[in-house]
């Protein structure tokens, strides 16, 4: 059977927002609002969602590059979020992150070299006179050669810096890498490489990941499980194949609607919102989509819907944050507007 890696609970991040002449804390940005999940081990989960949602806040949130606000976050066991600095760092090696942007990333100023040693000494992972080889081992797992070692990342082209970017991860031998848009800033044909290579590399070494992205063409090719976030809450969580081909929440249905099809013939039944993304910094009562949604009735506006499931319509482990699951499905709710 197997176990959850990560778990989440009840996670929240604010920013806070200051002013006044004595700078006072205001309001806060509500990124992340008391959210809950498991990860298990060996799997990928994404996490997908429009822009502000909350996907990088909450990554960075687990990884405490950001400290959150309030929740727990167990990690193998033990509770991240209540650790001091030197147990956290010793954590640090086995939770790791690939960046969105391959040229801010890396230093400037260092060579592939020095990037990998730096990690490995940090981390203590690799005795000194094993590191050479190592770092020629790395090389070649990631499809780069020996030779460029040596070389400085201006040298490279985008993919190949993100390609140092996951060697520079796996230097340390983790078990969970946080890939947040990790291919979003790449040509396409070099992100199906890179794609391809982190499924061989979780494959080689039991890697767990939380993939952060908005394609769902990608997220449809790496996930094992799906996430979908709207203004800093879960809507709907299930397996890959559930979520896809069977969506229960209304938000849900829009996104998927969107996903371009290389047909100009194909018929569609495109869902466009109306309205814009409220403000995390006063986000609507009730269910936080109401505002957008075609269904939303006035118990959407005061109640808070649970992530459920529907014994009927949905797959264990497939949950959705609405009220009218059912309604909508057996077409008995119509949409107000198409």
């Amino acid at each position: 059977m197997t176990t959850n890696l990560l778990q989440v609970n009840n996670l929240k991040q604010y920013f806070p927002i200051k002013g006044g002449f004595f700078g006072r804390r205001v309001n806060d940005v509500k990124a992340v609002d008391d959210i809950s999940f498991a990860v298990k081990e060996g799997e990928t989960l994404s996490i997908v969602g429009e822009s502000g949602c909350g996907k990088s806040t909450t990554g960075r949130a687990i990884l405490r590059l950001d400290e959150p606000t309030s929740g727990e976050v167990s990690f193998n066991g033990v509770d991240l979020l209540s650790l001091n600095g030197r147990e956290m760092r010793k954590q640090r090696k086995d939770l790791q992150i690939i960046f969105q942007d391959p040229y801010a990333s890396i230093n400037p100023r260092q060579t592939v070299r020095k990037v990998l040693d730096e990690a490995m000494e940090i981390q203590n992972v690799v005795p000194r006179k094993d590191r050479a080889d190592r770092m020629m081992e790395l090389m070649e797992t990631v499809g780069l050669g020996r030779h460029q070692l040596d070389r400085f990342p201006h040298e490279f082209s985008g993919g190949q810096r993100q390609r140092i970017g996951i060697a520079r991860a796996l230097a340390v031998d983790p078990k969970l890498i946080v890939c947040d848009e990790s291919v979003s800033a790449l040509d396409v044909s070099i992100q199906a490489q890179v794609l391809n290579l982190l499924k061989k590399l979780q494959k080689d070494f039991n890697l767990t990941y939380l993939f952060i992205s908005h394609d769902l063409g990608v997220v449809r090719h790496i996930s094992d499980r799906v996430m979908v976030m709207y203004l800093g809450k879960i809507v709907e969580i299930g397996d890959k194949k559930s979520v896809f081909d069977n969506p229960k929440h209304p938000y849900t249905k829009t996104l998927l609607s969107a996903i371009p099809v290389p047909d100009p013939t194909a018929e569609r039944d495109q869902i466009v919102l109306r309205g814009d993304v409220p403000s995390p910094i006063d986000p609507p009562t009730g269910c936080r989509f109401h505002t957008r949604c075609p269904f939303a009735t006035d118990k959407c506006k005061e109640e808070v819907p649970e992530l459920r499931q529907d014994a009927d319509l949905m797959k264990d482990g497939h949950n959705a944050a609405c009220h009218y699951i059912e309604e909508i499905e057996s077409g008995e709710m119509k949409p107000k507007y198409k």
